[in-house]
């Protein structure tokens, strides 16, 4: 089963539930997906094309949330809340903060970085490994750790 056919499936069995928490977040990523793929590249949705764009989905919700949190609205905080719940469930299991310290420290090892001049070096071998199972905030935190 494609990604786009999982996404069409979970939604239709949301609705078949009344489930507006589901329906909300399932909606935003098939928007998004419908996007990437009028995007003129003319590539299909695959899992690798769609874990950027469901990240995408993810950062967004959660800087709204601490806005919303910032601003005491915990009525639009509780939406964003289930919305990125949703959401993570079609990205992989996220990765400890151990086996991310240990990961880029390997990289940091195999690249021969020294100090904070090859950061963008560290920074783009461990988004790539990582991939999706990592934010890249706290790679860039555990990076810049190692590295000073």
């Amino acid at each position: 089963m494609s990604f786009t056919d999982k996404i069409n499936a979970d939604l239709k069995e949301a609705m078949k539930a009344k489930n507006e928490q589901a329906l909300r977040g399932i909606r935003a990523i098939k928007a998004a997906i419908l996007l990437a793929n009028t995007d003129g590249s003319g590539q299909e949705m695959t899992d690798e094309r769609a874990l950027p764009i469901l990240q995408k989905l993810v950062k967004q919700r959660k800087e709204s949330l601490d806005i919303f949190i910032k601003q005491g609205r915990e009525d639009l905080a509780v939406v964003e809340r289930e919305e990125i719940a949703i959401i993570e469930k079609y990205l992989p299991a996220q990765m400890d903060e151990a086996t991310l310290r240990k990961m880029i420290a390997e990289i940091i090892t195999e690249t021969g970085a020294k100090d904070g001049k090859d950061m963008g070096k560290v920074m783009g071998a461990a988004t790539k490994r990582a991939a999706g199972q990592a934010d890249g905030k706290l790679i860039s935190a555990i990076a810049k750790e190692l590295l000073g």
